[in-house]
């Protein structure tokens, strides 16, 4: 048994634990990458790997998904709950994906789970996530729609898959050899952060790692009080409207924040789950709640389980922000953004030199699928397309970037256009969508698409359509978000059916400016113009701009 009553280790050893933990993170992470096949995770690195304690509390995580954590954090528990701890044996391997039974916030995200055992004894879990860009043309009123819910269960043993829990999950799987293959570098990138946790171990001794683990927890927790008290007490409330193509009318939500000392009580005011898929499960709100204010009081603290606990959250139960059974969610990530934005908003006049203006808000979505002509084979092409960032107290927004709670990677054109029927005719900054300021937003991106084949599904989750990303302290608003078929006609979530040489434009929204343009330099105005980001009339009407 691991011995509890080992003290922390010296703070020079701690340091190099947590360090290595963090290593063992990023290298399962790179090996998910590697290993993988579907250009969602190969490429996009649509994926997230953590490690855990044996009592399911996050030890580290890898920089990848922020909102990935809201599944990791339930699995360990969800799996505890199931199987008593005599029948979790070495080599066994669990997966899940319920947001309404722990171990999910969406159905596409599937988490697996491999305890790590060290001379008998249960010490660890290596977890990892992966989306799985396969749910295609499915319905979103209920949960029971959306695809199939896979409650934490053993999925494998040191012999290899279990063939009836693996067969059940890929007959409900439209592309299942792919989903196989991805499956297989779960499981290998968590055997790899099996064997990295057992080295430590075996080098520092079990008690020691396991002590300084929870070493770790108490600095992140100190560091987090101290960057909350540096926020002068206060309650500070702010509201934003939501709106989604799945809404027929956008949402008045809010938050109103409650800083007392070294503890921050953040309660969200929203109305009843929707019959829709823009709810949010508990640990989805946690997870980006955990974001946004690691994000302003410290960055470059350690993501652990330390980290939480002088943040309280409250949601009522049943709300968008705090969904129950059945309610659907697979377009969840739409308000995660508007949660960030509720946050930062809210504390922007306490912090103002630490907020940004509202970044693009939304995590565009669109899905294609059909049958490739090329091949006879049925694909599911997913990509969630980056925007402007928000502006800040000292530098504009960044241009074309993915914000806040999602961090996948850009989708190369050559391999798009060589795994999929797919064209891409324009991939660009979109001029004019920044917000004016004294720091301006950022740009959002223009993807266009030009479809090789008939009967292809396009699907389509957005927000910000509606709705402009606000500046900040007289900034102005980014440009909002719009998609178009063959130039003019809206596109909406409705599952729109497109034949060859329709062609589908992606402009997402621009970052909201910081600060009053007029005072933004004018050589900095010029500067713009001549690089061609900025016409000459509009920074004469945004900025007074008298010209070269």
């Amino acid at each position: 048994m691991t011995d509890t009553t080992v003290a922390a280790p010296d703070p020079i050893t701690t340091e190099v634990i947590g360090a290595a933990l963090a290593s063992i993170c990023e290298e399962m992470g790179e090996a998910l990458v590697k290993a993988s096949f579907s250009p969602n995770i190969k490429e996009r690195r649509d994926c997230t790997t953590s490690l855990f304690d044996p009592q399911g509390r996050s030890l580290a995580q890898a920089e990848h998904i922020p909102l990935h954590l809201g599944s990791l954090m339930g699995i360990v528990d969800a799996i505890r709950q199931r199987y008593p701890l005599d029948d979790i044996r070495e080599g066994d391997s669990f997966v899940g994906n319920d947001p309404h039974t722990g171990g999910g916030t969406h159905l596409p995200d599937i988490v697996v789970a491999t305890p790590v055992f060290v001379d008998g004894e249960l010490v660890a879990w290596a977890t990892n996530l992966a989306h799985h860009a396969d749910y295609a043309d499915r319905g979103h009123a209920t949960i029971f729609q959306e695809g199939i819910r896979i409650p934490a269960v053993r999925f494998a043993t040191a012999d290899g898959y279990i063939d009836d829990v693996l067969h059940l999950i890929l007959t409900n799987m439209q592309v299942p050899t792919e989903r196989l293959a991805d499956f297989s570098a779960q499981l290998a990138a968590n055997r790899l952060g099996v064997r990295r946790y057992a080295e430590i171990c075996r080098r520092y001794g079990t008690g020691v790692v396991a002590a300084a683990g929870s070493a770790l927890m108490d600095y992140s927790e100190r560091m987090v009080r101290i960057g909350i008290s540096r926020i002068p007490d206060g309650v500070y409330p702010f509201r934003d409207t939501f709106d989604s193509d799945e809404l027929d009318e956008a949402l008045d939500v809010g938050v109103e924040i409650t800083v007392a000392g070294d503890t921050v009580r953040l309660v969200f005011d929203g109305p009843d789950q929707h019959r829709s898929s823009i709810n949010m499960v508990r640990t989805a709100l946690l997870a980006t709640v955990y974001y946004a204010m690691k994000s302003l009081v410290g960055p470059d603290i350690p993501a652990n389980a330390g980290l939480y606990r002088p943040i309280e959250v409250q949601a009522r139960s049943g709300s968008v922000f705090s969904c129950v059974a059945p309610a659907a969610v697979n377009g969840r990530t739409q308000l995660c953004q508007r949660v960030v934005d509720l946050v930062h908003g809210a504390l922007a006049p306490a912090v103002p030199e630490q907020v940004l203006a509202a970044s693009y808000g939304s995590v565009p979505a669109v899905q294609f699928s059909g049958t490739d002509p090329r091949t006879g084979q049925f694909y599911v092409y997913l990509e969630t397309i980056g925007g402007g960032y928000g502006g800040g107290s000292c530098q504009d927004g960044l241009d074309g970037v993915q914000a806040h709670i999602t961090n996948t990677s850009n989708l190369p054109i050559e391999c798009l256009e060589s795994e999929y029927p797919i064209t891409v005719e324009r991939y660009e900054l979109v001029d004019g969508s920044a917000g004016s300021g004294t720091f301006r937003g950022g740009m959002g991106i223009r993807r266009q698409l030009r479809i090789e084949h008939d009967d292809c599904l396009c699907d389509v989750s957005v927000s910000r359509v509606a709705s402009r990303p606000w500046g900040l302290f007289g900034g102005r608003p980014g440009a909002a978000l719009a998609v178009t078929r063959n130039g003019s006609e809206p596109v909406t979530r409705t599952v729109t059916t497109l034949n060859r040489g329709d062609v589908i434009t992606v402009d997402t929204a621009g970052g909201g400016g910081y600060g009053d343009p007029a005072l933004r330099s004018a050589e900095d105005v010029g500067r713009e113009v001549l690089q061609g980001r900025l016409t000459a009339e509009a920074a004469a009407a945004d900025y007074g701009w008298p010209g070269p």
